[in-house]
C-alpha cells in the first residue's frame, strides 16, 4: 500500500511508515542521507579556489587542502542535520522534503543526534591538527548555521545573505589552510555568485509551492527574484573582471586571460539565468551546474583555458 497520499501539489497527508520503506530504509542509509553527500562537491569546489595560485601548488598546501575539505564535509554535516531536526515538522509538510530521513520517520531524533555527536568528535580530531588562526573559519561556520536554523533563515534577504556567506568562510578557510594571499575581489564574485544560486533556489520555491513551506519567503516575490538574480550576476561578472586584472597570479597573460575567459564566465552566468527564468531550473543549484551540457561544457574549457593560462604564468617566475 502506498504510504502517501497526495490530495495538492503543495498539502500531503502521511500515516505511518515503515522502517525499511523506501530508499535508505536501514539505519546507514537513513544516516547518509541524512548527511546529504550530493553536497559534499561544493566543499571541494570552493575550498580547493586557491589551486588557481601556482604559489599553493606544493605537496604541503595539497595535503592541508584535503584536510581542508574532510573538516568543512564534516562541519556542513553537523549543519545539516541540525537543520533537519530544527525543520522536521515542517519538512514532514512539504512536498518536496517530506522523504528526507527525520521528516518521514525513518530516522528517530535520538540517532540523529547521536550521530551528531560521533561526527563532531570526527571534526574536533580534524581541527585540533591546525592552528586555531586557520580554522576559525569553521568555527564561524558553525555558529552563523546554528543561528540561521533557529530562527535567521526566516528572515527576508538576511537568509540568503547568510547562506552566501557560509561559502564564502570555505573559501577564506582554504586559502589560509593554503597559506595563500586571500584575493579580495574573488572573494566577492564567489559571495555575488552564490548568492545568485541561492536567489535562483528561492525563486523556484515561490513558483511551486509559495511561501507556505519557508517563511522567509514571504519577503519575496517572483518578480523580486529575477530583478535581485539580475544585478547579483552582474555584481559577479564584474568582480570576476577586477579579479583578473588586479588579483589573478597571471603575470603577462593578465589581458589575455580578460579576453579569453570573460565570454565564457558571462556566459555562465546567461546560463544559469535562463535555465531558472526560462525553465524554472533553479530548485538545486547543484544539480544544475553539473547536469546541465551547456554549463559543464563551458566550465570545462573555462577550467582547461585557465589552468593552461596559469602554467604560462608560472613558467614566467
Amino acid at each position: 500500500m502506498d504510504p502517501v497520499v497526495r490530495t495538492s501539489p503543495a498539502v500531503r497527508t502521511t500515516v505511518p511508515q515503515p522502517a525499511d520503506a523506501g530508499r535508505g530504509g536501514t539505519l546507514a542509509g537513513a544516516l547518509l542521507r541524512l548527511a546529504r553527500p550530493g553536497q559534499w562537491p561544493k566543499n571541494v569546489l570552493v575550498i580547493c579556489v586557491p589551486l588557481l595560485d601556482p604559489m599553493s601548488w606544493h605537496r604541503t598546501a595539497l595535503a592541508a587542502l584535503g584536510g581542508a575539505v574532510v573538516a568543512f564535509t564534516l562541519a556542513s554535516v553537523l549543519v545539516y542535520v541540525l537543520n533537519d531536526l530544527v525543520d522536521r515538522k515542517r519538512d514532514s509538510r512539504n512536498p518536496g522534503r517530506w522523504h528526507r530521513p527525520l521528516a518521514s520517520g525513518r530516522l528517530s531524533p535520538r540517532a540523529a543526534v547521536l550521530f551528531t555527536a560521533v561526527v563532531s568528535v570526527l571534526l574536533v580530531g580534524v581541527l585540533v591538527l591546525q592552528t586555531v588562526a586557520t580554522v576559525w573559519p569553521v568555527a564561524g561556520y558553525l555558529l552563523l548555521n546554528v543561528a540561521y536554523s533557529i530562527g535567521l533563515k526566516h528572515v527576508p534577504l538576511l537568509d540568503v545573505f547568510l547562506v552566501a556567506t557560509g561559502f564564502v568562510l570555505r573559501l577564506v578557510y582554504g586559502y589560509l589552510t593554503a597559506g595563500v594571499t586571500l584575493p579580495g575581489w574573488l572573494l566577492t564574485a564567489v559571495f555575488t555568485l552564490c548568492l545568485l544560486l541561492t536567489l535562483g533556489k528561492r525563486r523556484q520555491e515561490l513558483h511551486t509551492t509559495g511561501a507556505v513551506h519557508r517563511p522567509a519567503l514571504r519577503g519575496y516575490t517572483v518578480a523580486l527574484a529575477d530583478q535581485l538574480m539580475q544585478l547579483s550576476a552582474a555584481l559577479t561578472a564584474g568582480s570576476y573582471l577586477l579579479y583578473l586584472r588586479d588579483e589573478a597570479p597571471l603575470g603577462h597573460y593578465d589581458s589575455t586571460a580578460a579576453i579569453l575567459l570573460t565570454p565564457m564566465a558571462v556566459f555562465g552566468l546567461f546560463r544559469y539565468l535562463q535555465l531558472v527564468l526560462v525553465h524554472n531550473a533553479g530548485g538545486s543549484p547543484v544539480r544544475v551546474l553539473v547536469r546541465d551540457p551547456a554549463l559543464v561544457t563551458n566550465t570545462v574549457l573555462w577550467a582547461a583555458l585557465s589552468g593552461g593560462l596559469l602554467l604560462a604564468a608560472r613558467g614566467q617566475v
